[in-house]
């Protein structure tokens, strides 16, 4: 999630908690991941008084945990590729360079930890650009599903075989959308439900962190653990 964040709230203890349905799915071979809030932390803009994906090259730093999450999930047998809204260049906050400069910070202390990212995959545009050449309403901008459509054709899987994960509604729409189980990462709280209720966009499971939600999809995969069915609101959570 890389626009200015409306939901917030504390990390949470992991509440594996299956809202979607328990029906048979086919073997899993991809995960999808945003980038800001769950790959990298989130900045508070003080000048702006936002909380936004960084800006600076000082503000970005991978979250706890990351790379080692990404390693599990390539031994499970997944590819894993990074599906991201990145506006910051359209509204004039970065320059393109700066965005490789993450991207290479990402890989780095991935491959360090053992793991390896297939793909990275990002949306530029912004229907209120300042830069006239990213101004526009696209396909590829969480909520729809280009970003998405595009990994999976580059990783020759289907959608229904992919995992997405995320920490906005964006993430959670676009993965629904494409047929994808979703893992929202961080505290699931009634707000959040009102904007998934109508929309069919319940994750499949709530994570605290990236971490916690690749021991999810492992418990998934290898049937070590078993999540629990639940439609009800996790407002409880610690």
């Amino acid at each position: 999630m890389s626009d200015s964040r409306l939901l917030k709230g504390p990390r949470a203890k992991i509440a594996p908690h299956r809202f979607a349905s328990t029906e048979r799915f086919p073997p899993m071979k991809a995960v999808f991941l945003d980038r800001d809030g769950v790959v990298n932390a989130l900045v508070y803009h003080q000048d702006a008084g936002v909380i936004d994906a960084p800006f600076h090259r000082s503000q970005f730093k991978l979250l706890p945990r990351v790379p080692e999450a990404i390693r599990l999930l390539n031994d499970l047998g997944l590819s894993v590729a990074i599906v991201s809204n990145q506006p910051g260049i359209a509204k004039g906050h970065l320059k393109p360079e700066l965005l490789k400069t993450f991207e290479r910070k990402i890989l780095s202390q991935v491959r360090a930890a053992g793991g390896r990212i297939n793909g990275i995959y990002y949306c530029l545009h912004h229907p209120e650009a300042k830069v006239r050449k990213f101004r526009q309403r696209c396909h590829c901008r969480k909520p729809e599903i280009g970003l998405l459509e595009k990994a999976a054709a580059d990783l020759r899987v289907r959608l229904d075989e992919c995992y997405m994960v995320g920490d906005g509604i964006p993430d959670l729409l676009a993965g629904t959308r494409a047929g994808c189980r979703t893992i929202f990462i961080g505290r699931w709280k009634c707000e959040i439900c009102q904007f998934t209720e109508g929309s069919d966009a319940l994750p499949s499971f709530v994570a605290r962190d990236l971490w916690a939600a690749a021991q999810l999809i492992r418990s998934e995969m290898t049937g070590a653990g078993q999540a629990t069915s639940a439609r009800s609101c996790l407002s409880a959570q610690a």
